[in-house]
């Protein structure tokens, strides 16, 4: 079954989480619902209602019961995921110490608890409780020994060129940003842009496919679309799907320019030997390479993959560090090949087999 990219789903999170191929997904950030357990109305001090979360969809009669749909979305989370990917939850104190513990059960590792600190929270009006200012990202991968993205320079790119920190000061979506239907808020628990912006920067790269199994209205879609990366939705309230579904539709994200979304990304590439070029006929035994673009040092190639100048023979970086009388020599620039009388560095050629086999 092939992915149904930039598409919101419609459903069940955990019945249409079970529906997608096993090990297909880069990343996942999920929104759950926080079980809030209020029992009454809140009110200001004026006495009118606050507009709290009250919907039905983050209603659960027990703990046992959000234990189990915690279980069951996690465990069908992790079936889609990578074996190199990664997952964020969101929550707070309500919920966010249950998904943690249930995190580790089912054999997830925890990389870091990330805080929301909110500049603008809402007030606690009762003056019964400290003002409850933040919220918790769980990020883990999906086991102890799996291998997963982390763009570390990207963060540091966002951050003034200092090691981001694992508290994140955003305020919480308000004016334009914030989504309203009818003068009311198109989602009780609607995340600004800005958490999503670096959630997906810091463990995703282009093309790579972002999921949201509680996508509400959007932001992941929005923001993940934004930065080039594919998306994918699932949300079970029409009214919430035509909201997010118009919202993406309105962002002309560009033409997708690689220098300016892969900054930042460590990208390991396959290793391509030197005597790939022979092999793949793009170079051949007897032909010069020069030592620069306008150089008259030149080597000669050897069909084993080898350069020999005068009386040595070696490698492109050995004979390179060899002539310069440096301690290293990245060979793959400095050596130039010569193609209808003009010179070009041999790493173009490197390149070209690169984007043939696609790697």
């Amino acid at each position: 079954m092939p992915l149904p990219l930039n598409t919101i789903l419609h459903g069940d999170a955990i019945v249409q989480l079970n529906s997608l191929p096993e090990n297909s997904v880069d990343l996942i950030f999920a929104d759950p619902p926080y079980n809030l357990q209020l029992e009454r109305d809140l009110l200001r001090p004026n006495m009118s209602k606050v507009d709290a979360v009250n919907d039905e969809w983050d209603q659960f009669s027990s703990f046992e019961e959000y234990d189990s749909f915690t279980i069951d979305w996690l465990r069908a989370a992790k079936r889609v995921l990578k074996k190199t990917g990664t997952i964020w939850v969101i929550g707070s104190y309500h919920n966010i110490y249950r998904v943690g513990k249930i995190l580790q059960d089912l054999d997830y590792w925890i990389l870091n608890d990330i805080l929301w600190i909110k500049t603008n929270p809402m007030p606690n009006f009762r003056g019964v409780r400290f003002t409850n200012a933040h919220e918790t990202l769980l990020w883990a991968k999906k086991n102890k020994n799996s291998k997963y993205t982390f763009n570390h320079f990207a963060m540091k790119g966002l951050n003034d060129d200092k090691q981001m920190r694992s508290d994140w000061v955003i305020p919480i979506c308000t004016g334009k940003e914030r989504i309203k239907v009818n003068g009311k808020k198109a989602h009780a628990t609607q995340k600004p842009e800005a958490l999503l912006y670096r959630v997906i920067t810091a463990s995703s790269k282009p093309s790579d496919v972002i999921l949201d199994p509680f996508f509400g209205s959007g932001t992941t879609g929005a923001v993940a679309k934004k930065l080039h990366r594919n998306w994918i939705g699932i949300e079970r309230e029409e009214s919430y799907i035509r909201v997010a579904q118009e919202r993406i539709d309105a962002i002309d994200a560009g033409e997708y320019e690689e220098s300016l979304y892969m900054a930042g990304v460590k990208v390991k590439r396959v290793r391509i030997p030197f005597g790939r070029l022979l092999e793949n006929g793009l170079l051949r035994p007897g032909q010069h390479l020069w030592l620069g673009k306008r150089s008259d040092i030149y080597a000669t190639i050897l069909s084993n993959g080898h350069l020999k100048h005068k009386d040595k023979s070696g490698s492109i970086h050995h004979i390179c560090k060899t002539i310069k009388e440096q301690p290293s020599c990245n060979g793959w620039t400095s050596w130039y090949y010569e193609e209808d009388g003009e010179r070009k560095e041999i790493d173009l050629l490197r390149k070209k087999i690169r984007e043939e086999i696609k790697i």
